[in-house]
């Protein structure tokens, strides 16, 4: 079973355009001292940003770890607890996350402090891809020694049937399946 690190939220919520006004719902249905992974990676840069700011105020007033999908330098000038994506560059004091869908990227991934392990199992993000599944999901996190959080499909029922692992959702947190 994937280790559990107490520093880290339990809860994560992975923000995407298609919420639209959606997405203030799942920010009131998180539990306090959750996380955010704030993407909306088409919006235009002033847009992406404004959006981000209203994101960050209810965030701190929830006490939400809020991350940016980004470079670690984009997300210290944006005032973000993290940074999320591929990049290697390691910020201090910021938190770093990373994905991971098979072997090749848990090892890519290096010295993320949590990787969201996905799809764990049928999702809209990636419409037809094969989830891994229960049973994949532990083969991949017990490869590595790195805090993982399972995404795709996931509800509270679903992590708890994975051994009350870490895990993070999209429309969970914004309809009645969380």
């Amino acid at each position: 079973m994937p280790r559990r690190h107490p520093a880290l939220p339990a809860c994560w919520l992975m923000t995407d355009e298609r919420q639209g006004e959606a997405l203030w719902v799942a920010l009131r249905r998180l539990p306090k001292g959750s996380g955010v992974v704030f993407r909306h990676y088409s919006l235009p840069p002033a847009e992406r940003r404004a959006l981000f700011d209203r994101v960050r105020r209810i965030a701190r007033a929830r006490r939400l770890v809020l991350v940016l999908a980004g470079p670690p330098r984009l997300a210290r000038g944006w005032r973000a607890d993290g940074a999320h994506g591929r990049s290697p560059h390691r910020s201090p004091g910021l938190l770093r996350t990373a994905p991971v869908h098979d072997r090749r990227e848990l090892v890519v991934a290096g010295g993320a402090d949590l990787l969201f392990v996905s799809p764990v199992f049928a999702t809209r993000s990636h419409l037809g891809a094969r989830g891994l599944g229960r049973i994949g999901f532990h083969a991949l996190a017990r490869r590595t020694r790195q805090p993982v959080a399972a995404l795709g499909g996931m509800t509270a029922r679903r992590a708890r049937s994975l051994g009350g692992v870490r895990w993070a959702a999209i429309d969970a947190w914004s309809s009645s399946r969380a």
